[in-house]
């Protein structure tokens, strides 16, 4: 693991500090050749794809996964497995039924009235991280918000393994969802054929889900031909210690995070023996755990009050927050624009990754001070109406006459004039 210090410089300044320094090592991601090879070579292109980049010791001939092999893996996990991922499911459906909004009407002095619906979109396509690994809970995460949602048609691209064979657990998540439209495509070239179609693959409207950087800059690359989530990228935490807290446990907090890669940690304390503490436990944890990435960076902030700590965190904008302290409560209210934020000791990021029904799919990146978590409103778009009568319309067409042709728009005026 990366250590570095900072040294104060305020908020600002040290979370930009912070984001270059943590962003060094990032690789170039190019993928618009990738999405001309879709576009113009379809359910061809993908499939030399995916047999480039992920299936190196099997086939694969076809891209779609048929319904009944992701039934027999939902019926082939042990019982434990599947207890867990259904209390995971209801705890993400319970909070995405939340977010809901209701349709509301809007009485305006001039006698008309404007109503605010929201409406589903056709079609979401969903992406869930594979190939060596299988994240169930990714599936979990971006299903239920779209089912929620009332989207009539979810399709899943997730990258099979290096057999050709998406990891049945994944494919049980799927099942345990009720999704039957699934592709065994991964990497950017999966955002690309959601997003424009192929022979097999029919376009989506909405694209969501979490991935490496090459899924994410695709997102960036389709969006307005298609909408998306957001541009979730590598994992990230940032973790303001108290003079109490465990220094182990944050270090596996932080070390946890490190087990997706390179993502930015940030430890900010007052006491400098606290954050000495959580930097020497997490050097020691990550070098003992195979799986944690050695160059994931990890920054060091002493701070000189914990108010100062949460402005850092609100310039930072980081995915996940932990607040270690005794108030955490009082200081989590401060929180802007961390995609989650976990308060107290026990709040471990691990539990919203998997569990506790908030979302995993998080803005990274600092891309937290304009969005948030992956919910059921990025399948849904808003549609208004309104209703003007005749003395209506009589009352607003002077105002609508008068703005138009200040913008040099005289038929604008004359349409609502006419109806006077």
């Amino acid at each position: 693991m990366k250590v570095q210090r900072f040294e104060w410089a305020g908020a600002a300044a040290t979370a930009a500090a912070v984001r270059r320094w943590s962003a060094e090592a990032a690789p170039p991601v190019e993928v618009d050749s990738i999405g001309g090879l879709v576009r113009e070579g379809g359910d061809a292109a993908l499939l030399a794809l995916t047999r480039r980049y992920d299936v190196t010791e099997g086939t694969i001939e076809r891209l779609r996964v048929e319904p009944e092999e992701a039934a027999a893996a939902l019926a082939g996990i042990g019982a434990e497995l599947r207890a867990a991922l259904e209390t995971a499911a209801a705890n993400i459906r319970a909070v995405a039924a939340a977010q809901l909004g209701e349709e509301r009407r809007v009485e305006l002095p001039q006698g008309h009235t404007v109503r605010l619906r929201e409406v589903p979109v056709g079609a979401a396509g969903l992406y869930a991280p594979g190939g060596r690994a299988a994240y169930p809970s990714s599936v979990l995460m971006t299903a239920l918000p779209a089912q929620a949602a009332g989207v009539g048609r979810i399709a899943l691209a997730t990258p099979p393994g290096p057999d050709g064979r998406v990891h049945p657990v994944t494919l049980a998540a799927a099942a345990l969802c009720g999704i039957e439209e699934i592709y065994a495509i991964g990497g950017a070239q999966a955002v690309f054929a959601l997003a424009y179609g192929t022979e097999t693959i029919a376009p989506v409207d909405v694209v969501a889900g979490p991935g490496n950087a090459w899924v994410a800059e695709a997102k960036r690359a389709v969006y307005g031909t298609v909408g998306i989530d957001s541009l979730a990228g590598p994992s990230e935490l940032m973790v303001i210690a108290g003079h109490d807290t465990e220094a182990e446990w944050a270090a596996l907090d932080l070390c946890a995070q490190a087990e997706h890669g390179d993502g930015a940690l940030l430890v900010a304390a007052v006491e400098l023996h606290v954050l000495e503490a959580v930097a020497e436990a997490t050097e020691r944890i990550a070098a003992a755990r195979p799986g944690v990435s050695a160059t994931a960076p990890l920054a060091l902030v002493h701070v000189p009050d914990s108010s100062d700590a949460v402005d850092l965190c609100n310039a930072f904008a980081p995915e996940h927050a932990e607040i270690l302290e005794e108030d955490a409560t009082l200081l989590a209210e401060r929180v802007t624009t961390a995609g989650c934020v976990f308060a107290g000791r026990w709040g471990a990021t691990a539990f919203g990754d998997y569990a506790a029904g908030s979302n995993h799919v998080l803005p990274t990146g600092g891309a937290g001070r304009f969005t948030g978590p992956l919910g059921p409103g990025a399948f849904r778009r808003r549609i208004t109406t309104v209703e003007i009568d005749g003395p209506a319309a009589a009352a607003l067409a002077p105002s609508v006459d008068r703005i138009a042709r200040a913008e040099g728009f005289p038929v604008h005026a004359e349409s609502a004039m006419i109806r006077r």
